[in-house]
């Protein structure tokens, strides 16, 4: 009687916690993406995040959400969002989230770095003295200059752009300094 019981509880306790599905990260995502067309890409995909964070190939992935969206474009669930609105943030948010789990070192080394590289820009932007863009720009041109600190962006931005000398810099350090603004 008594592990008939037990046995019910535990069923009852491993049913009704579920996994979590992973979210989208919200430094993923294109400038022009809402918030409400995110909510809907984690509804869809939360799960295939979820298994990319648990080693799902890229492409796999993307095959995968590429033909949820497809269905639920044609079907009319995708509350008014586009098919390429919503598959340019789950591939995004697929390829962080891919990249964060091949390269865990990579994010965890470099996070207090592109703080203290881009200290002023969080201050600047805690305190209202600029806006979210002109955050991100400054931010892009810190981590620059970072790298050669002869970067200036007025000069490099006005040649033609076969002729600009921007340096070399992994991706992901634009993503970790989008993360620490928007928190």
């Amino acid at each position: 009687m008594k592990k008939s019981v037990v046995f019910i509880i535990l069923i009852a306790m491993f049913t009704s916690t579920g996994v979590k599905a992973a979210e989208v990260p919200r430094e993923s995502a294109p400038c022009n993406a809402t918030n409400e067309a995110i909510i809907v890409v984690e509804s869809f995909i939360g799960d295939i995040l979820t298994e990319v964070q648990n080693g799902l190939g890229y492409a796999d992935a993307r095959a995968k959400s590429n033909r949820i969206f497809f269905n639920a474009w044609l079907n009319g669930q995708t509350s008014g969002f586009s098919y390429g609105e919503l598959v340019d943030i789950a591939n995004n948010a697929i390829w962080q989230y891919r990249d964060m789990y091949l390269r865990p070192d990579f994010y965890a080394n470099n996070l207090e770095k592109v703080r203290v590289i881009i200290a002023s820009v969080i201050e600047d932007y805690k305190s209202g003295k600029i806006t979210y863009t002109e955050a991100e720009f400054n931010a892009r041109v810190k981590i620059y200059q970072s790298v050669n600190p002869n970067f200036n962006p007025d000069v490099e931005y006005m040649k033609d752009p076969i002729y600009r000398d921007i340096p070399s810099v992994d991706n992901s350090l634009f993503i970790l300094a989008r993360k620490l603004i928007l928190q």
